[in-house]
């Protein structure tokens, strides 16, 4: 299923699951070598991660990864598998490889839809970059290109829309379809009314979950989600409105219609009678005076659908900006950063009825396809010739005159489209006649004679058919001003948003504040008017192929083993026709032949003067020369200029680089063992010294001690020696004259030893060291130490009492696994003695978020629970977002944590004999059993952490101390009465308007509801009695026809 031509891989699809792409397979291709294992993806992943690394032949470079094929041959897996290898290569103690791993699944929903070729086909185009800091992964940048938006409203037999609609219908509960005016499947035109099995209708809903955890894990906002799917569902809803014209030749909505009006004004933001005018008519200003011209029918249709697709594709560009804000890298702008690109694109398309989407999508492969003709074969023979290397020249065929057909100025396609569409009159007919009389001699254009406006181009891949009805409006895509007034104007902040954003030359969205866009709107709406779809797109590829020939590029190929998408069967002319058309049979020949790798003599030199193991090696053809004789590599050439070398040339340099690094850390480790154990010695030496000196220091003591022993002992001998005399009496003495009394001393300020001195004047000199005192620098580090671990844990608790405290309580009282602010040491003395899968979660002490100890096989683990920027909780390297803890906690008890797959049994309970445990959760709760029950008394915690502190007065009323009568603070008392409301039978759970309580205060509820919900429920009642209105209509007719055929 995978094979190499060279370094080029081959990968056909399947059509069902393999094992191949599992952990272990991912292990074994890690940091591997080529030969060593079988061709598969994640080897292409490796030797892309390694060059950008500098590991491989090259240096450090930007690198890109092309994948192509036709649509169905494997693309967009083969994308997915290159970036999950790719995040496992650079894993790193962060959540943004799962957020980056979230991107596609996301994309995939909103952008790919099932058509005749294939089920999941991407429908847009993406250029995936990531950027590198050293080996770790920093941020992420989606390119998209060219939205196959006219989809949104009509899908050809055997397609369906894109992914969204079904997942949405599929797998919103019945509660949130009431809020945003959803019914049942079959009632929309732009899904054709058709559905799904119950078993595709299970697979959708499943879908949908993932969709909307891939959105938590990226960071948007629920609000955001929220304006979102209302938005989406006012486009299925604008898809049912229908027109009739009125006597006067106006135009009216149908009857049955009316209702899916006011809810496609309620679901988008907007009043019902701006959005009819907007459809029926259009308003122009001409010399100052306002002129309305109403449309006919089909004028009124097309608005319609002009105002879905517009709607979609700016809401798809809204995701890819948004995708783009929250993975941007968190760098400084002076660091330079690497990045690998993946290139998903459309592939080549051939269909029965081919429009403006297939002349772009196929253009798009006919850039791809001279893109790596320029790579394999033009600039590598060029190279030979240049070089004088002897050469025999492979013919390949050069699809540059096809390129030069659409993009050549002034008479390409796309100029000819861009001349036609700049005139109001011009009609789709015109541009082919102008393409016929223009391209009538060219080889690679064929006239095609129809009732409908058609033309041929013979592609790379072969001839393909356009109908050309419709390219001129598809290729202006304009909206009404009107349409565009009445969206930024909408109470749907996401809808006003997007309409008020600028398209940039490439076609993307960029979203701006709605304040400043409100002044120049008028002005940036006619700017970006002038770039047709066309020129954006031709725009965007030639910035892609920029990036794309800056870069190192490594090539995936796909091909499709069949068309009938069935596995274990291998249609033989259709590999064949594919392996063709891409030219791999000719470079089978030139890589086979060829020499893939060509280095210029000072690259090579500079790289692998390492070899020669001596200093300053001049960089020069004689060095590069001498480093290629001193190995045992054959098959190289020499030109004037540069080094020829075959593809696996690289990994044989690599692997003697890599003796010469391991050689290196012997000697490394070697040379810091020896300094390391000298330093070691000369410690030792010193701590021997000093030991020396303090034992004859110690003795020398001893010796005084024992001298001053004797010293007394013989001077108590001689006193009592003296006593024992008979006293001798001495002369009288004179009286002295009597002096002034001193002053009362203490006898313990006699006895007491020598005091400490008396500190100084405080000096602003030695403002550091006021004192004369020795001042110990590692206490002083230790107090500093201590005083930022305090300023943490404060900030920590100001932090859990304004944000989390309410999401945590659950009926005024913390859950019995909660743990509050403990160290990691208290937590495993907490679970060591617990049964296996115990656990807690606790408050961080030094970062704002928690962490899940748990008690495991062997040892304890402690997983740390990050909090995204949308408030959802995500346990790191987990890849499920969860609205709170207690949610995450229930998951996981049925879901193992990854990687152990280690499941989440008993709670950890917070009565513990231990002083830290958070049994003071429940004083703060103010409960009697806490304190009955042997918990500890607040008032007795005077030694307590200041932490604990401010965490047990969350919930204490200030004017109330916990030692009074056992009560619930008013803040858990209204949680607790709110949650019984909502489980009571009849509660008003579902209004977003909420309801007073007893004490007259109004609770919102947590979850946001579109911004005109009351309008879409009334709407959605309309519809419904209109159609049971025409439902008995219709039985009575029945009813009746029936008793006619009897009677007669």
């Amino acid at each position: 299923l995978q094979t190499y031509i060279g370094d080029i891989l081959i990968a056909i699809n399947p059509f069902k699951y393999l094992p191949i792409y599992e952990k272990p397979v991912s292990e074994k291709y890690k940091c591997h070598e080529k030969k060593s294992l079988p061709p598969h993806i994640f080897a292409v992943a490796d030797r892309a991660y390694q060059s950008l690394l500098g590991r491989l032949a090259t240096g450090p470079r930007n690198q890109c990864i092309v994948i192509s094929g036709e649509s169905g041959a494997g693309k967009t897996e083969s994308t997915k598998l290159l970036l999950r290898q790719i995040m496992e290569l650079c894993k790193a103690n962060s959540q943004l490889e799962q957020q980056i791993l979230q991107v596609n699944p996301l994309l995939e929903a909103f952008g790919n839809a099932q058509t005749v070729m294939n089920d999941n086909s991407s429908r847009f185009g993406k250029y995936i970059q990531l950027r590198f800091q050293n080996a770790s992964v920093k941020g992420a940048k989606i390119n998209e290109y060219l939205l196959e938006k006219s989809r949104v409203v009509h899908q050809d037999e055997g397609e369906r829309n894109f992914h969204i609609f079904y997942y949405m219908l599929a797998g919103i509960c019945k509660e949130d379809k009431e809020m945003y005016g959803l019914l049942d499947p079959s009632q929309y035109r732009y899904i054709n009314g058709k559905y799904g099995t119950e078993e595709m209708v299970k697979y959708w809903s499943e879908k949908y979950h993932e969709v909307s955890n891939a959105m938590d894990m990226v960071g948007f906002e629920e609000q955001e989600k929220v304006d979102m799917m209302a938005i989406l569902a006012g486009i299925l809803s604008l898809g049912n409105i229908m027109f009739e014209p009125q006597v006067n030749e106006m135009l009216r909505v149908t009857e049955k219609s009316v209702g899916w009006l006011r809810a496609a004004a309620g679901q988008f933001g907007v009043q019902e009678e701006e959005l009819l005018k907007s459809l029926i008519c259009t308003m122009s200003v001409t010399r100052g005076e306002s002129i309305r011209r109403y449309h006919n029918q089909q004028q009124a249709e097309d608005a319609r659908d002009s105002i879905a697709k517009v709607a979609y594709g700016r809401v798809f560009g809204w995701i890819v900006s948004k995708i783009n804000e929250l993975l941007a890298p968190n760098v400084d702008l002076n660091v330079e950063l690497n990045e690998i690109g993946i290139l998903d694109i459309f592939g080549f398309e051939n269909f029965a009825v081919n429009r403006y989407e297939q002349l772009c999508i196929n253009l798009a492969n006919e850039q791809l396809q001279y893109f790596f003709n320029h790579h394999i074969f033009l600039m590598e023979q060029n190279e030979y010739k240049e070089e004088s290397i002897e050469w025999e020249t492979i013919t390949y065929k050069d699809n540059k005159p096809i390129l030069d057909l659409f993009l050549a100025k002034p008479f390409g396609i796309f100029s000819l489209l861009d001349e036609q569409s700049a005139f109001p009159q011009a009609t789709d007919s015109n541009f082919v006649d102008k393409l016929n009389s223009k391209y009538k001699g060219n080889k690679h254009y064929e006239t095609v004679r129809g009732h409908n406006p058609l033309f041929a181009v013979v592609h790379y891949a072969g001839k393909v058919q356009y109908n050309a009805s419709g390219f001129l409006e598809k290729n202006r895509d304009t909206i009404p001003a009107s349409i565009r007034g009445l969206f930024i104007n909408s109470v749907t902040p996401l809808l006003s948003v997007l309409f008020a954003a600028t398209i940039s030359r490439t076609g993307t969205l960029m979203p701006q504040r709605r304040a400043k866009l409100l002044q120049v709107a008028e002005d940036n709406f006619n700017s970006t008017r002038k770039q047709s779809v066309g020129a954006q797109f031709k725009h965007s590829l030639a910035v892609l192929m920029e990036k794309m020939f800056a870069a190192n590029p490594h090539f995936v190929r796909c091909i499709k083993p069949n068309a009938n998408k069935q596995p274990n069967q291998l249609d033989s002319k259709i590999v064949m026709d594919q392996l063709r058309y891409n030219g791999l049979l000719e470079t089978i020949r030139i890589r086979r032949d060829g020499f893939s790798w060509r280095p210029s003599f000072a690259e090579f030199a500079q790289r692998y003067s390492i070899l020669l193991i001596k200093p300053d090696v001049p960089l020069n053809k004689n060095s590069c020369l001498c480093i290629l004789n001193n190995t045992d590599i054959k098959g190289w050439k020499c030109g004037s200029s540069r080094l020829f070398f075959k593809y696996w040339h690289q990994e044989e340099l690599a692997k003697l680089i890599d003796r010469l690094g391991r050689a290196a850390l012997v000697l490394q480790k070697n040379y810091r063992a020896r300094t390391c154990r000298r330093r070691y010695m000369l410690l030792i030496a010193e701590v021997r010294t000093q030991r020396r000196l303090q034992r004859e220091r110690e003795e020398e003591e001893e010796r005084r001690l024992q001298q001053e022993h004797e010293e007394e002992m013989r001077r108590q001998l001689e006193m009592e020696q003296e006593n024992h005399r008979t006293p001798v009496p001495l002369p009288r003495k004179k009286k002295p004259h009597p002096q002034p009394r001193p002053r009362t001393m203490a006898v313990e300020s006699i006895l007491s030893p020598q005091q400490p001195p008396v500190p100084r004047p405080r000096s602003r000199q030695f403002q550091a060291t006021p004192f004369d005192n020795h001042l110990d620098p590692d206490v002083a580090r230790e107090e500093e130490a201590a005083k930022e671990r305090h300023v943490k844990k404060k900030n920590t608790v100001r932090w859990f009492k304004e944000t989390q405290a309410r999401k945590v309580v659950r009926n005024g009282a913390f859950p019995n696994w909660f743990h509050g602010m403990i160290t990691r040491r208290q937590a495993e003395d907490f679970i060591a003695d617990k049964p296996l899968g115990c656990f807690l979660i606790r408050v961080g002490q030094s970062r704002e978020g928690y962490t899940l100890s748990y008690r495991g096989q062997d040892r304890c683990r402690h997983y740390m629970i990050e909090m995204q920027t949308n408030g959802k909780y995500v346990i790191l390297g987990e890849d499920r977002a969860h609205a709170s803890l207690p949610d995450l906690v229930e998951y996981h008890s049925k879901v193992g944590i990854k990687p152990f797959m280690e499941l989440l049994t008993v709670p950890c309970g917070q009565r513990c004999d231990q002083e830290p445990d958070y049994e003071e959760l429940k004083n703060m709760m103010l409960r009697p059993s806490s304190l009955a029950d042997g918990g500890h008394d607040p008032s007795d915690e005077a030694g307590h952490d200041p932490g604990h502190l401010e965490l047990l007065k969350l919930f204490v009323p200030p004017d109330q101390g916990p030692s009074l009568e056992a009560q619930v603070p008013p803040v858990l008392k209204r949680i607790s009465d709110r949650k019984l409301r909502m489980e009571a039978p009849g509660s008003q759970k579902n209004l977003p308007g909420g309801s007073p309580s007893e004490d007259g205060q109004v609770y919102e509820n947590t979850r946001p509801f579109p911004r005109l919900y009351p309008s879409i429920r009334l709407a959605m009642k309309e519809i419904q009695q209109v159609q049971q209105v025409r439902r008995r209509h219709r039985a009575t007719r029945g009813h009746m026809s029936g008793g006619l055929c009897d009677w007669k």
